[in-house]
């Protein structure tokens, strides 16, 4: 019996010390198709911030001020498109950043719909879904870009459909 406690002990503190880097996230939503899909699971660094910078192509988990049916902040998962101090402009279908067309071979229909033009704020990421038709992200007033402080992390591996399980790369980008 008390080797069982034992393991028990060891067990639930392997698991705390695990949580306080690892977060498990369940995709909800279609945002993000065709990379992701509804009921894949993640698995999300939330110290990879705190070793590197964010990068453009990294797909995050931040917390948004919209509200879950609870009444809890409802977290989201989007990519990041525009970095600090950066111009970002969407026009006939096409992102660019400081002038430049942004390749995104994940867009699901190849479009960004919008007309923005702006200059992302110093600590903030306008993010979006690849799935750029039906995503409420830093197009809409309701989500905007996004603070460092409300990122949760980096979305670094698929694990569920197991078929797909496997690391999350940061595309490379053509401007």
């Amino acid at each position: 019996m008390k080797e069982f406690l034992k393991d028990i002990i060891v067990a639930v503190a392997v698991a705390i010390i695990v949580l306080q880097f690892i977060k498990p996230v369940i995709v909800k939503e279609s945002s993000m198709e065709n990379t992701f899909f509804d009921n894949d699971y993640m698995l999300v660094s939330k110290q990879s911030y705190r070793v590197h910078d964010v990068e453009r192509g990294d797909v995050i988990v931040f917390k948004s001020d919209l509200l879950t049916d609870d009444g809890d902040q409802k977290l989201l998962i989007k990519r990041v498109i525009g970095l600090p101090g950066e111009e970002l402009t969407i026009r006939d279908g096409q992102v660019y950043i400081d002038g430049e067309a942004l390749t995104e071979g994940y867009l699901k229909d190849g479009v960004t719909d919008g007309d923005i033009d702006m200059v992302i704020p110093e600590g903030q990421y306008f993010c979006m879904g690849d799935n750029r038709l039906v995503s409420i992200d830093s197009r809409k007033p309701e989500v905007g870009p996004i603070e460092k402080h409300r990122i949760v992390g980096k979305v670094f591996l698929k694990l569920y459909p197991f078929d797909e399980i496997g690391l999350i790369e940061t595309p490379e980008y053509n401007r």
